[in-house]
């Protein structure tokens, strides 16, 4: 079995949930993610479930219920029995729903993907995959592994480290919103008022 593993570079994710207090719904103290990648593909022969069993998949971090996505701001050591220290959450159970929800809003965002059908063979110890870039992938570093697995247990690994870019005018753009947000803001409501006065005089004359 072959499974490829694609990861882009990682950024933080924070969350909020709604909750409610005094009868009024508000935001309650945000959750700050490390660790998750901006980008994370796994294709393979066959569903990982059937080619490695939990353990192994998660010892590898393959696949994306074996992200290693940490709350670090949440954790805290304490000294039970007075024996051996243990690190908490405050999240306590609901941690793995707060985890999920990162995975699910990337998933949504096409940023996240699973495909069990990915991986085809085109000829005796030739395989092909495709990776499917969203418009909102980050751009920077992207690291995949090729693992080969035989009877459940990884066989062999190869990386490659590839770089992902805009490119043109739309490279241009992108760099100018970040060098200068603030103007960048500017243009983007001049643009928009102008576009909205030559419609009103397109409609006024009509």
């Amino acid at each position: 079995d072959v499974v490829v593993v694609v990861r882009g570079p990682e950024a933080p994710v924070r969350l909020v949930q709604k909750v409610q207090r005094a009868g009024v719904w508000i935001n309650s103290r945000p959750v700050l993610f490390e660790g998750a990648p901006g980008f994370y593909m796994t294709a393979s022969t066959r569903p990982l479930s059937d080619i490695a069993n939990f353990g192994q998949l998660r010892r590898l971090g393959v696949g994306v219920d074996h992200l290693r996505i940490n709350a670090p701001d949440e954790r805290r050591t304490v000294t039970r029995y007075g024996v051996r220290d243990v690190v908490i959450s405050r999240l306590g159970d609901d941690y793995l729903d707060w985890r999920r929800a990162v995975i699910r809003l990337k998933e949504a965002a096409a940023l996240y993907d699973t495909d069990p059908d990915g991986v085809t063979f085109v000829d005796r110890g030739l395989f092909r995959a495709e990776v499917k870039l969203p418009a909102v992938a980050p751009t920077g570093q992207y690291y995949a592994e090729v693992w080969l697995f035989q009877d459940g247990a990884p066989a062999a690994v190869s990386n490659l480290t590839l770089t992902v870019e805009k490119i043109g005018f739309e490279r241009d753009i992108f760099e100018f919103a970040h060098r200068r947000p603030w103007s960048y803001g500017v243009l983007c409501v001049l643009l928009a008022a102008a576009i909205g006065y030559g419609a009103s005089r397109v409609f006024r004359r009509s």
